[in-house]
């Protein structure tokens, strides 16, 4: 595709090789190995502006640029070297995308508060304050925030195409060509993580590959064996469960924990699902 605008040509050539190669073979999301909760997302929000891509890549390489494996960052700290870009009433109250999501007039997330309810379900224990638990502790120990495909995009457009890149770069042109160019690497490295952290539970939502990711993890975990649980509408989401190892309990699902279109019909009780599997222990 030719862009014929100068400036967003000259916005796209903010992202370097360098630190794009380092993402795509590195970053893996926010938190820790160590948490017991991992939610592993389809893939890492935003991809709209070439300056907020570029604000990420840069940040990652100059603070994991020594890393040989998959890394998780501080989501905070990531967050403050962001700008926020976003035009309209929010355009003046945000500096970055720390202040827009942990500082004090911190804006509730629409995905991460049924992350948090999801977690305390499972702990058995009862729902904070949703936005005071993600400015304060969401992702710090207890959640992992894991990404299955690691460029910022969304399901919308495909901006990375327009990227003036070297050959090496070529399966950008298209998502389903990067897509199967990552798959197979990031899984297994997401499943080695596994083995070795061994996590309480782990949430894999919004995820449109169900029988390649089911294939995945059974030939890395042989005796695994999945269970389809039927959904019940505006209570649990359809999913595929299975136990790995004795210690770790894995979901699947198609579903993502926030309102499409911000419709109430299309939402689901995160809280009771996490608990339901609380009774499964």
């Amino acid at each position: 595709m030719i862009v014929e605008n100068a400036s967003l040509k000259s916005s796209i050539m903010l992202i370097e090789e360098h630190p794009l190669r380092h993402w795509i073979n590195h970053f893996f999301g926010f938190g820790t190995w160590q948490a017991k909760v991992w939610f592993v997302g389809f893939e890492e929000g935003g991809g709209d502006l070439p300056e907020e891509v570029a604000d990420k890549l840069n940040y990652f390489y100059r603070h994991h640029g020594n890393a040989s494996d998959a890394t998780l960052c501080d989501i905070r700290d990531l967050s403050r070297n962001v700008a926020f870009r976003i035009d309209g009433p929010r355009a003046d109250k945000f500096n970055n995308l720390y202040d827009h999501r942990f500082a004090e007039h911190a804006v509730l997330h629409g995905t991460w508060k049924n992350l948090i309810a999801f977690a305390h379900g499972f702990r058995n224990e009862s729902t904070p304050d949703l936005r005071t638990y993600q400015q304060q502790q969401f992702t710090k120990s207890s959640e992992a925030l894991i990404k299955l495909y690691p460029l910022p995009a969304h399901n919308h457009a495909w901006y990375y195409s327009w990227l003036d890149l070297s050959e090496e770069f070529a399966f950008l042109k298209t998502r389903s060509l990067y897509e199967q160019h990552v798959f197979s690497l990031r899984i297994k490295q997401i499943l080695n993580c596994i083995s070795e952290y061994q996590p309480e539970v782990v949430l894999m939502y919004g995820m449109n590959n169900i029988n390649a990711l089911k294939s995945a993890i059974q030939e890395k975990f042989s005796d695994v064996k999945f269970k389809m649980v039927k959904g019940i509408k505006l209570q649990v989401p359809q999913h595929h469960i299975a136990d790995i190892n004795g210690t770790t309990k894995l979901i699947l699902t198609t579903q993502i924990p926030a309102l499409r279109h911000n419709r109430k019909e299309t939402g689901f009780d995160w809280e009771a699902l996490g608990r339901s599997l609380r009774s499964r222990k």
